[in-house]
């Protein structure tokens, strides 16, 4: 990340560099993409060409599906922690933030993962998602994992808006 330059706090992140994640939920403690999650993936989601969301991940030995390769819950974290970044970007540029008491603006409501191939537990992985559909209700994200010029798994991904209904009842 590039530092801000002018008259801002010392450290104050240029955002147009920063990853979607830390842009828009920087003190998330999500396992797969919160940056407040110093035990968990990390995941950084940035804005590629022509409306993909891209992400580098780097597997760890402890990612292993018992087959030497890389696990499927992984693969579907890594997925959906990656849609929810191109969601929250989508939802941000239509002016669709948060609703008082929500920490986002939408929540995973549906994961259709389909697994291709196997993917590399010691190699570092593409991850790229796309918004296919837009409503204030609901948005829904393409999101894919590459390796080797090749999908190796891809997902729908479906997001409902977040409402939160009370003090202390998420749903």
């Amino acid at each position: 990340m590039r530092r801000s330059s002018g008259h801002c706090h010392p450290d104050a992140v240029d955002l147009a560099d920063a990853a979607l994640q830390d842009r828009y939920f920087p003190d998330l403690p999500c396992f797969g993409c919160g940056p407040a999650n110093a035990d968990g993936l990390q995941l950084k989601s940035h804005l590629g060409d022509d409306g993909l969301v891209v992400a580098q991940f780097t597997p760890r030995s402890a990612h292993d599906n018992g087959l030497g390769y890389l696990n499927g819950g992984i693969i579907s974290t890594v997925l959906d922690c990656h849609s929810a970044a191109a969601v929250t970007h989508e939802a941000f540029e239509r002016g669709w933030t948060p609703l008082p008491g929500a920490a986002l603006p939408y929540v995973t409501a549906g994961l259709d993962v389909r697994y291709l191939r196997p993917a590399p537990l010691d190699a570092t992985v593409a991850l790229l998602a796309r918004i296919s559909d837009a409503s204030e209700a609901e948005i829904t994200a393409e999101v894919w994992l590459e390796w080797d010029g090749k999908e190796r798994a891809r997902a729908t991904a479906l997001w409902k808006r977040w409402r939160p209904r009370g003090p202390g009842r998420p749903d």
